[in-house]
């Protein structure tokens, strides 16, 4: 299926590793023009390099999306590369130090919030008026199943990354009519270096060798996890490739809607 992305321009927060990387990787194999954006300038411009070098089209920026100025910069530098901005995935974000009921602190709410919810609008905001002007553009914004499954622990994180889901809904809304849409991608338990590692040790202390292949590794450690129907972890290339969908032309009547990625999981499982 052709997703009609050549020659699109799509920045993509937080894709100097993880989710945000696969993403961009994701969208340069469709041939969008891809602006990887980070905070560390080697892992950033290394991605837009192997990206380059892979025959897709990418280009480096710098900033931290919790500072207004750098944001501004930012911008500026991703849309002096190419054609406007009419892609927009929000992926930078996480948690921050893990805490419950019995130790969260109202600075941790205020820095997720800021981290995930803010950073998006800060990045959404000045890039939509180059969008309503060309009637066309796509925002995706990543969010997590912990907003739905909320879990007792990193209650800042859950709550913040479920108000990225109502701000998606509110912001779909009000670009409708101007040909753009707003989605937000809910993953839930996906193979990263993070999860692995976590995976390895869990079966470490089961009794499986930490060097054992990942079927074994994954059979092991996924029901110490998360109760997962489907059976397995979710992959990267599983979420670019959704991704990649809902930022295309032949996604234009989605909007306001969020895509679990979760392998079947429901509340109660």
């Amino acid at each position: 299926m052709d997703l009609e992305l050549d020659g699109r321009v799509a920045l993509v927060t937080g894709s100097s590793k993880g989710i945000g990387e696969a993403v961009a990787r994701g969208l340069a194999r469709e041939g969008a023009v891809v602006i990887v954006h980070g905070r560390d300038k080697t892992k950033t411009e290394d991605v837009a390099h192997s990206i380059v070098a892979e025959g897709g089209r990418a280009h480096a920026v710098l900033g931290d999306l919790t500072d207004d100025d750098a944001v501004d910069r930012l911008v500026a530098s991703a849309q002096a590369f190419a054609k406007p901005v009419g892609i927009v995935v929000n992926n930078a974000g996480g948690s921050g130090r893990t805490e419950d009921w019995t130790t969260t602190r109202p600075d941790t709410w205020a820095t997720g919030y800021d981290r995930n919810v803010l950073a998006a609008v800060r990045v959404t905001t000045p890039l939509l008026p180059g969008m309503r002007a060309a009637k066309w553009g796509r925002i995706v914004n990543i969010s997590s199943l912990a907003a739905l499954m909320p879990p007792s622990n990193r209650p800042d994180y859950a709550a913040a990354k479920a108000a990225m889901i109502a701000m998606t809904a509110s912001l779909a809304k009000a670009v409708a009519k101007d040909g753009i849409t707003a989605n937000t991608v809910s993953p839930g338990t996906i193979r990263s270096t993070s999860l692995e590692e976590a995976f390895r040790t869990a079966a470490a202390n089961q009794g499986l060798a930490r060097d054992a292949s990942w079927p074994d590794i994954e059979r092991t450690a996924l029901p110490l996890f998360a109760q997962v129907p489907a059976g397995r972890c979710g992959t990267l290339e599983e979420i670019a490739d959704a991704v990649a969908f809902l930022v295309s032309p032949r996604a234009s009547y989605i909007t306001g809607s969020n895509l679990r990625l979760d392998g079947g999981m429901w509340p109660g499982l």
